[in-house]
């Protein structure tokens, strides 16, 4: 961490989440030559910076990070479903006659929303695979590797294998066995005894990463723009949200990863505006259910964590259902605790008994769902406000309809629902916005940036996180997005010339 902002570098990461420590961590293995600075707008809440808030003990202290992590003013209070940590958008989120993502959300803190996320990785499947980059499951493993996902961390949790069973019965008949009922992939350690420890950035980070001299990480500090000369990145120019100085740093390279709206809202703000920039939003539609597992034996095996709190995640763990293009959604089923949304409020009689579905929609790509800024009214950060454009088309609510009935199935198969119907939850509850800087082969007015992230017509300048993503996808979308910053990383590794050397290594 640091209040002194370097004059040149030779790559500058605009924000800390999961992606743009994927840059942050690559370079630091294959480039240590290199002058890394890396600027948050918002606070380091945890210690280490960038870590999960789920990972910090007391309840208070938890409490206290996610507030911190929520923007610069209050969350809007007209009843809009949001998840702590993050902050609402406060105005602008629906157009007349459209749908409008009410609850879209974003959290400004070290780690970004890496600090708040529940930390499912799968893998995609059928048409939500990037066909046109041809080692993409290289780049998936690396990304496994950097988030430190795990398929077997909740393995002994006792009710895990009955629950994959059960769903295996509605699900697995005439599917490949990569597509089959399995336990979700998780960002997530547990110790000897017991200690989960859930991944943010700061596992993204690694060691690596925090004993690079020529890394830097800046908190509190708004970059407004990106400079540009004669189709050049040169730098950028950012605001010390301390004390309101103005400070320029020179780069050779620079990566925007704030998230899938602020990303486009900098390029913008910057005058970098390609046709396709902030298009083809997509939001995944999600409908939770929740069940009271019916003939299960009770058990007192690990209810309690070295927390003192109940453990209902070691009891049913967490399994999924992947997405395929017949059934175009994806199906998380976990215990509450692990749940970012109260499913089943009240008295659970056993740990583990009550059990919470998730099912997450693909969404048709249409390039008028969108997200637009206003050129003179200015948001929190007094940056151009936006403006989101979306709407269900038919096909949408068809597959949100097939999906209801297939969360029922499941339901169905594992106890008795513990009410009627499920419930679809208002739009941009999953948090899993993709598309406003997408990725593409070649530069046809559809995509922002090729396909190792560099932005069509802008030498230097990158960018990342969900918005690079350019199919549309149910699965949750982190592991592909930090993927994809693996290649860009990669791509800079390999072509940025060798650095100048520091200025104290020239004095001595």
């Amino acid at each position: 961490m640091g209040r002194h902002f370097p004059d040149d570098v030779d790559v500058a990461i605009v924000g800390s989440g999961p992606t743009g420590a994927a840059y942050a961590r690559i370079l630091s293995e294959l480039r240590p030559d290199l002058r890394v600075a890396m600027f948050e707008v918002g606070p380091a809440v945890t210690d280490p910076p960038g870590a999960h808030v789920k990972s910090i003990a007391d309840e208070d202290a938890r409490a206290d990070a996610q507030h911190r992590s929520e923007g610069p003013s209050s969350p809007a209070a007209d009843g809009r479903l949001r998840r702590a940590g993050t902050f609402l958008l406060a105005d602008g989120f629906q157009q007349a006659d459209e749908d409008g993502i009410p609850s879209v959300a974003m959290s400004s803190n070290v780690g970004g929303m890496g600090a708040h996320w529940t930390c499912a990785c799968p893998r995609p499947g059928d048409s939500e695979r990037i066909t046109f980059i041809p080692d993409l499951d290289d780049l998936l493993a690396e990304a496994v590797r950097l988030l430190g996902v795990s398929t077997d961390a909740f393995d002994d949790a006792p009710f895990a294998h009955e629950v994959r069973r059960r769903l295996a019965t509605v699900f697995d008949e005439g599917r490949p066995a990569e597509r089959r009922v399995q336990p979700m992939p998780l960002a997530v350690s547990v110790g000897d005894d017991g200690t989960v420890t859930w991944s943010g950035s700061d596992v993204v980070f690694g060691h690596v990463t925090r004993n690079n001299p020529r890394f830097t990480l800046h908190a509190e500090a708004l970059v407004r723009r990106v400079l540009v000369e004669d189709g050049r990145v040169t730098g950028l120019q950012l605001i010390d949200r301390t004390d309101g100085t103005v400070h320029e740093v020179n780069a050779r390279e620079v990566v925007v990863a704030a998230d899938a709206l602020r990303t486009p809202q900098l390029l913008w703000a910057s005058g970098i505006r390609p046709v396709a920039l902030g298009r083809y939003l997509n939001d995944q539609s999600q409908i939770i259910h929740a069940v009271r597992l019916r003939d299960v034996e009770s058990t007192t095996a690990s209810r309690l964590d070295p927390r003192g709190r109940t453990t209902v995640v070691r009891q049913s763990g967490v399994s999924w259902v992947p997405y395929t293009d017949a059934e175009p959604f994806h199906g998380q089923v976990m215990q509450l605790d692990a749940s970012p949304v109260p499913l089943a409020p009240g008295d659970v009689p056993e740990p583990g008994s009550i059990v919470g579905l998730g099912w997450f929609c693909a969404k048709e790509l249409s390039a008028e769902d969108r997200v637009t800024f206003d050129a003179t009214e200015t948001d929190g950060y007094g940056m151009p406000a936006m403006r989101v454009h979306y709407l269900l088309s038919e096909a949408d609510h068809a597959v949100l309809d097939r999906a209801r009935d297939s969360i029922k199935r499941a339901a169905a198969a594992l106890g008795d629902p513990l009410d009627p119907e499920p419930r679809t939850l208002p739009l941009g509850a999953s948090l899993h916005y993709q598309g406003t800087v997408r990725m593409g082969a070649v530069d046809d007015a559809t995509t922002v940036c090729d396909p190792v992230s560099r932005v069509w017509g802008v030498d230097g300048l990158r960018v990342a996180g969900n918005g690079v993503i350019p199919t549309s996808t149910a699965c949750n979308p982190t592991l592909t997005s930090v993927a994809l910053a693996v290649a860009g990383a990669r791509n800079i590794a390999e072509s940025l010339p060798a650095a100048r050397p520091m200025q104290e290594e020239v004095s001595r």
